[in-house]
């Protein structure tokens, strides 16, 4: 499904492959940045979870029990430490490769939690 650059690195994907998983396979998107960067733009239907929350809190958002999780932040390097965590806890995690920036350039989505246009910031 998705490959990793090295054995035993992260698996990773392509902001389109994700794109296409999330929206034909169920998996969820964990958006990893800070509340300002998510409210300023995210992918419609991302799971707001910033990654310091993720590192502390043992829990996950509901919403991605038992899916797979799709990580995402700006730029990829927050969203990789976040699939290192959730390997480390089991759960079935997936690196968004140059994270919302590259989304955005690949003319997906990006929306303000009021459903207008939104920005990476």
């Amino acid at each position: 499904m998705f490959a990793s650059r090295h054995p035993g690195a992260p698996r990773e994907a392509t902001p389109i492959e994700a794109y296409r998983d999330a929206r034909e396979n169920g998996a969820v998107l964990l958006d990893v940045r800070e509340a300002d960067e998510f409210a300023a733009g995210h992918a419609p239907g991302a799971v707001p979870f910033p990654l310091g929350r993720l590192a502390t809190d043992g829990a996950l958002p509901l919403a991605a029990a038992g899916r797979t999780v799709l990580a995402i932040c700006r730029s990829g390097n927050r969203s990789q430490q976040a699939v290192t965590v959730l390997a480390e806890r089991g759960v079935a995690a997936v690196n968004v490769t140059g994270g919302m920036r590259a989304r955005a350039e690949a003319g997906l989505p990006v929306t303000t939690p009021g459903g207008r246009a939104g920005r990476v910031v």
